[in-house]
């Protein structure tokens, strides 16, 4: 059997997750890519990557894909990296339960499915790693991101929770948490804003119009904002260390989110991110 080790990036399309998974490949791993739509799986297969489709809201896309990718591993999967997702913008009294239920059933939902059938793999070789592509969001909530913040505060709930339970199994549970990374990330949420939520009869109509502004670019670019290989970094600590960190916060706005959460009483704290873009 192959000493090549195997791994599961899901969201592959565009952004973090393909710029990891062909940096992974560069690195001698063996890619399992997924992506949601047909029309993504060409350009990644063009540069040697095994492509498949699956849909995190689809317990019947999930378990198809593990299959197909059992049967393509040998049954070997070494690591895990849950990242595909979507962030649904809006007030929360703006969100319907039915907005709200679909953002938890591709951000947090589908991403235990799948991992909950990837863990006896890892359990059977008695080793794996499973990372969670969460966000600053996860930790730090933010206005008119209700909905995308509560997927992720829950995901890193889990998370740990998991960690702590499968210590000494040897599969290590990590968390990577982002803040602004360049990727396709803002255009799916203004289709989101605009498909799910009343902009001009909403109590907020006036600061979604501001909103809008900064995140179509009108409202000046973004100097905190990395690329995808700033997340690959970490990723590959998370991925190689002997005793990988459960958080990895990445982006310099992430990591002063964190610190002064830390450090500011609670009250103070809430006020200083509620005044924050």
């Amino acid at each position: 059997m192959s000493d090549q080790r195997t791994i599961i990036i899901t969201g592959c399309s565009s952004g973090i997750g393909a710029y990891c998974a062909r940096a992974l490949k560069a690195d001698g791993w063996r890619v399992f890519a997924t992506v949601r739509k047909f029309d993504d799986l060409a350009p990644l297969e063009a540069d040697g990557i095994e492509a498949f489709r699956m849909d995190y809201t689809s317990s019947d896309s999930i378990a198809d894909f593990v299959r197909d990718v059992t049967r393509a591993g040998n049954g070997r999967i070494d690591a895990l990296f849950n990242n595909g997702a979507y962030g649904q913008p809006g007030a929360v009294e703006d969100l319907t339960t039915d907005v709200l239920r679909e953002q938890f059933e591709t951000n947090f939902f589908g991403w235990h499915e799948l991992t909950r059938q990837i863990i006896p793999m890892m359990r059977k070789r008695g080793q794996g790693r499973i990372v969670q592509c969460s966000s600053i969001l996860g930790v730090v909530p933010y206005r008119f991101r209700g909905a995308y913040t509560a997927s992720k505060f829950a995901l890193e709930g889990l998370s740990i929770t998991m960690r702590m339970e499968l210590e000494g199994s040897g599969i290590h549970v990590s968390l990577i948490e982002p803040g602004p990374i360049t990727s396709r990330f803002v255009a799916t949420s203004l289709l989101k804003i605009n498909e799910h939520i009343d902009l001009r009869g909403s109590a907020h109509a006036t600061e979604y119009r501001r909103q809008l502004a900064r995140l179509d670019g009108s409202g000046g670019p973004n100097r905190h904002k990395l690329g995808p290989d700033a997340v690959y970094d970490v990723l590959k600590h998370a991925l190689n260390a002997r005793r990988p960190r459960p958080h990895y916060p990445v982006t310099r706005p992430a990591k002063q989110g964190i610190l002064l959460k830390k450090l500011l009483p609670a009250d103070l704290f809430y006020r200083l991110i509620r005044r924050f873009d």
